[in-house]
């Protein structure tokens, strides 16, 4: 019986590169759907769930995608609400790939060095993939830090982390170059999350800070997040301090999201947000 991965995206067009990546993880066939929202995505649910016998609903399952997590977190809430006993299928959430990013750049970290009691701070990290990395800071013991150029929007992600996850992240405005140096003068991890091609730091702000242990660049076009870094870095020293660039642990992403995607064939009842991706890396890593 052929795995089909019904991929349900909240952008207009379905991501090509999730597509891609579900073939590589085992999908026969993926079909994906564009602008589905919890008000329209009753009947293609109902699609899924009642084409298969219950020995064969393992061959079916359902990826939520977007470039709005907001957005996908809604929806991956509404599929769940129309499943009953008996009839589910596995449903995995990865909007913008902040859940796999997130899960892989932390999990290296991890295995770097101690996260429990460091203080760790999220440059440009009111986007998916920074509040999801936030979570998993905290829920590994660190105190973690949001920045953002606006403390509005700081606050506004920290509260709904807090919500989703039930973590007390601390939101900081750091509006420019200086600002975002002093915010992590008292730091021991560094993630930068910020967009493509905006530079957070530059290397004086890091090379000498004795304070700072590790530093993760989530970043892969230049100029990078954080400027004496690069995107190839795997854990290696620069000045005292290990460095992980976006290609560095790009290679685990992947490979995380490829499993996760195989994993929701093993049976009917997976439900993967960044709870059991994280848990996941953390095995790989």
């Amino acid at each position: 019986m052929k795995k089909l991965l019904f991929q349900f995206d909240t952008d207009s067009h379905p991501s090509s590169f999730d597509s891609v990546v579900a073939y590589d993880g085992g999908a026969d066939h993926v079909i994906g759907f564009g602008g589905v929202t919890p008000d329209n995505v009753q009947p293609l649910v109902e699609g899924t769930i009642f084409t298969r016998a219950p020995k064969d609903k393992k061959n079916t399952a359902i990826f939520v995608g977007g470039s709005d997590m907001a957005a996908g977190q809604q929806l991956f809430n509404a599929v769940q609400r129309h499943f009953f006993q008996g009839f589910q299928v596995s449903v995995m959430l990865d909007s913008n790939g902040s859940n796999t990013t997130a899960a892989a750049a932390i999990a290296k970290l991890a295995k770097s060095g101690p996260l429990q009691g460091k203080k760790a701070v999220i440059l440009a990290g009111t986007g998916p993939v920074g509040q999801r990395a936030a979570v998993m800071l905290a829920q590994e013991g660190a105190e973690v830090s949001i920045t953002s150029r606006h403390i509005f929007n700081a606050e506004q992600a920290c509260f709904a982390m807090k919500e989703r996850f039930g973590v007390d992240l601390t939101p900081v405005e750091a509006a420019d170059m200086d600002a975002r140096a002093e915010a992590v003068k008292d730091a021991n991890i560094v993630f930068a999350t910020g967009a493509a091609g905006i530079e957070l730091l530059k290397a004086e702000h890091w090379r000498d800070n004795p304070n700072i242990e590790m530093i993760a660049d989530a970043n892969a076009t230049p100029p990078l997040g954080i400027g004496g870094t690069d995107m190839m870095d795997k854990g290696i020293d620069r000045d005292g301090k290990i460095v992980w660039g976006a290609i560095g642990f790009g290679t685990l992403k992947l490979a995380l999201h490829r499993a996760c995607i195989a994993k929701l064939f093993e049976d009917n009842k997976q439900i993967f947000d960044a709870e059991l991706i994280f848990e996941l890396a953390k095995k790989m890593a």
